[in-house]
């Protein structure tokens, strides 16, 4: 279930490992004790104390989220496979970036049939993508490497406990390569509370070292309040088919406590990205800090737990 990396030599603990982070529990740990594992990774990633009976931050309450409110819809959203029949069913094939090839492992994969431009994405889990913007220059072994290790891995226990991911079966899909105008790919990842969109961020230069993100209402003010990365020092122009966008965020999201629905808009035209709802593994750095309990505020948290 999680990777131990050592067994104690006194008692019956273990060390385990989430992301970078070493913890000791129970040799014998099992779902039951995902509170206390995920409190004490959240007290070691953020130095706060985690409070899962009485959340009340934004932070805290995505932390209830992994723990009590899992489903299998949840986990074939995550799946950015699977994802796709459901967006498709939902507000419409044209939405869906095109799909090039679906793998069970690297090694089956025909890049002679590939085009010059596309990007590799691991289905089960994020930021486990390979952007090829090249086919001549893209180095092969080194991707081979990255992939053959992702597949192994389950993302549930890379990031703090995030369990929408553990049951997916682990595949590699190709996307087609993407861009504007301007040859660059603006992120716009809506914040739905409850079944309704609240807020938007626009993620800039997400691959930079210049990373913006810009947070706006849905009426396209930009908010006061910052969430990890600074806003961009110039006004952003709204998109065009913004309006659209905003009605297809508030059709995906129905039914959610909280899920981050992000598009690309491409010169207009509208992609769908993915759904998270785990957004940032809920230690997202929200200045002023008291925007942690605005936010935590609009989302109210089912009455019935999974466990």
């Amino acid at each position: 279930m999680i990777k131990i990396i050592e067994k104690l030599k006194y008692g019956n603990g273990i060390k385990i490992k989430i992301g970078s982070f070493v913890l000791e529990i129970k040799r014998n740990s099992d779902i039951k004790d995902f509170p206390k594992i995920l409190k004490k990774w959240y007290k070691k990633r953020t130095g706060k104390t985690l409070d899962l009976e009485h959340p009340k931050t934004f932070n805290e309450k995505i932390q209830w989220l992994k723990l009590y409110d899992n489903s299998k819809t949840k986990t074939k959203l995550a799946d950015k496979y699977q994802v796709r029949e459901w967006v498709k069913n939902k507000i419409g094939e044209e939405y869906l970036i095109p799909l090039i090839g679906v793998w069970d492992k690297f090694d089956d994969i025909n890049f002679d049939k590939l085009p010059n431009k596309f990007v590799l994405k691991a289905n089960h889990g994020s930021h486990w993508n390979i952007i090829v913007n090249d086919k001549k220059q893209f180095n092969k072994v080194l991707a081979k490497k990255k992939f053959d290790k992702w597949m192994k891995r389950n993302y549930a226990y890379k990031a703090g406990l995030e369990l929408q991911y553990k049951d997916i079966k682990p595949k590699i899909i190709a996307e087609q390569f993407i861009e504007d105008s301007n040859g660059v790919l603006d992120d716009y990842k809506f914040l739905c509370f409850n079944g309704d969109p609240k807020f938007v961020w626009v993620d800039c230069g997400r691959f930079s070292k210049k990373r913006t993100k810009n947070i706006y209402d849905t009426e396209w003010n930009l908010q006061p309040f910052k969430m990890t990365y600074p806003a961009s020092k110039t006004p952003l122009i709204k998109p065009k088919n913004y309006d659209k966008m905003l009605e297809l965020a508030k059709k995906l999201c129905e039914n959610f406590a909280f899920v981050r629905v992000d598009f690309y808009n491409v010169d207009g035209r509208i992609y769908f990205g993915e759904m998270t709802f785990t957004s940032m593994s809920g230690v997202e750095k929200i200045s002023p800090t008291e925007y942690d309990i605005k936010l935590g505020n609009m989302l109210t948290l089912p009455t019935q737990r999974d466990f």
